[in-house]
């Protein structure tokens, strides 16, 4: 008996290699349709027998490798040119032709809902759709359960812009890819990354997570969710046993048979790297030219429960978000790519006068998230919906991220962000604000006085301003404060704030103080 175990095991592994490893084979990036990264060296690996050489030719490159003794192989495609689709034809034992395979422009977007959010939900979808005929844009939504480790590969293939196809695109990656490839004239792919409902230390590594002694009390309130299953399971599995007991002594009488206890759901939403592992690392090192990032509302939301993680969700956030940052450049490998982030939008009840607001608290640590070499923001004041939190005015949103992008990335010239406070200079009785990013020139959105300031003394209680536009300036002031000190803009989670530049970006909320 105890020789017939090895033998069978013996078997199975002699079988196992031209089972698993035999053919060539390539992650679910590299499909039919995929756009690769212009201007740029292009990995390209996958798996095939231990030792098997491997060729993948693509236009007038032919590189090979060996792949090693655990399968893997990897190597490495010099800068390509934007340029008509071709064949990629990947060769060991076998041979992948990939067909209708772009060169262009490759930005992952990732995030939660408003991310995953459809082209199919947005305003004037129909309209949208039938104007989507454009096969030089595809889209890659990438799949995978939530996982305690890094996942090898995740499921999903490339699709090309047609009416048909387009209502299933993230409709923020859309607009962004639609408008990038009406100015560059090339192909644009977006890896769509998402999922609803979930916080930033999910999309992190455990690595990066345990990096700095500031996330402890996340570690920490994980173990304690963890535990709090582990409870509720030993309390399942001895319920399941008094059950399984009943059930027997039910049939042998005759009776009805108990109802059967239900195991407890493993908190897997709460996943400390789960989607990172699931959703994010099995797409390096594939080429992308940058990051965009639409997350937040889980900090802002759930910033009010009495947890001491949350409670200073202006600097955990901000930290979290730099940590994330270079959490994924680290993981790609490929140096300071842009990183773009949505700042969130209104949303909620509005408020007649100045209070707490969690919003602003999260589109502030969103705003720091500019200190951070190569990041960019896009403010949404104007787009958001009070009683949607996932509002379907999703255009404005993805043509602002192509603006900043066109003009940083790019290089064009353009203005490509609305008013973002530089300083404050107190003058009697008022309050003097500067901004970089103005434009042709500071403006009120549809006309009329501006909206959305508070001032505030030594007293820090904030009250309404009047503001008034004096050249790029704003200048704050109040009766009821006669000597100020600090000012706010927008610092609410649904303000009637209108600052803008005369191309129309509205103006970040911000505060001059720090209390």
């Amino acid at each position: 008996m105890k020789t017939a175990l090895p033998v069978v095991v013996l078997s199975a592994l002699a079988l196992r290699p031209l089972r698993v490893y035999g053919d060539v084979k390539l992650p679910a990036l590299f499909s039919d349709h995929m756009v690769l990264q212009a201007g740029a060296e292009v990995p390209v690996w996958g798996w095939a027998g231990p030792g098997e050489r491997v060729t993948v030719a693509f236009r007038d490159q032919t590189v090979a490798t060996t792949a090693g003794a655990d399968g893997t192989w990897k190597l490495t495609l010099q800068p390509l040119s934007p340029g008509r689709p071709d064949v990629m034809t990947v060769t060991g034992r076998n041979t992948l032709r990939l067909a209708n395979v772009a060169v262009g422009e490759v930005w992952l977007c990732a995030g939660q809902s408003n991310m995953v959010f459809r082209m199919e939900s947005v305003l004037n979808a129909r309209q949208e759709a039938a104007a989507a005929d454009l096969p030089m844009i595809r889209c890659f939504t990438a799949r995978g359960a939530r996982s305690a480790e890094p996942q090898k590969d995740v499921s999903g293939r490339w699709s090309v812009a047609t009416p048909r196809s387009v209502p299933a695109f993230s409709a923020v990656g859309w607009f962004f890819a639609r408008r990038i490839h009406e100015e560059l004239k090339v192909p644009v792919g977006i890896i769509v990354a998402a999922r609803g409902g979930t916080s930033i230390e999910t999309w992190m590594s455990l690595t990066a997570l345990r990096s700095q002694p500031r996330f402890q009390p996340i570690l920490e309130l994980w173990g304690r969710t963890l535990g709090t299953f582990r409870k509720q399971k030993e309390a399942y599995l001895a319920a399941l046993a008094v059950w399984e007991r009943a059930s027997r002594g039910a049939q042998q009488q005759d009776e009805p048979i108990p109802a059967k206890p239900k195991p407890p759901a493993f908190p897997s939403r709460f996943l400390l790297a789960g989607n990172y592992n699931a959703l994010i690392a099995p797409l390096a090192p594939y080429r992308i030219r940058g990051v965009l990032w639409y997350q937040g509302a889980a900090a802002a939301l759930r910033a009010n429960v009495p947890k001491p993680v949350y409670r200073d969700n202006t600097g955990l956030y901000r930290d979290l978000q730099a940590t994330l940052i270079a959490d994924w450049r680290g993981l790609w490998g490929q140096g300071d790519f842009p990183f773009l982030v949505v700042q969130l939008p209104n949303f909620q009840h509005r408020m007649a006068s100045p209070s707490r607001s969690t919003y602003a608290i999260v589109r502030e640590a969103q705003l720091k998230t500019l200190s951070v070499p190569n990041a960019g923001m896009v403010v949404t004041l104007d787009v958001g919906k009070a009683d949607d939190l996932h509002p379907p005015n999703k255009k404005p949103i993805g043509q602002r991220l192509a603006l900043w992008a066109l003009g940083t990335t790019y290089g064009r010239d353009l203005v490509y962000s609305g008013p973002l406070f530089k300083s404050a200079s107190v003058e009697p009785g008022r309050i003097r604000l500067a901004f970089d990013h103005v434009g042709g020139g500071l403006a009120a959105r549809g006309g009329g006085p501006l909206k959305g300031f508070t001032i505030a003394g030594e007293g820090r209680q904030f009250v309404p301003a009047d503001a008034v536009i004096e050249r790029n300036t704003v200048v704050v002031s109040s009766p009821k404060v006669p000597a100020p000190v600090a000012v706010r803009y927008a610092w609410a989670d649904n303000p009637d704030a209108n600052l803008q530049n005369k191309q129309g970006l509205p103006a970040s909320p911000f505060r001059t103080d720090d209390w």
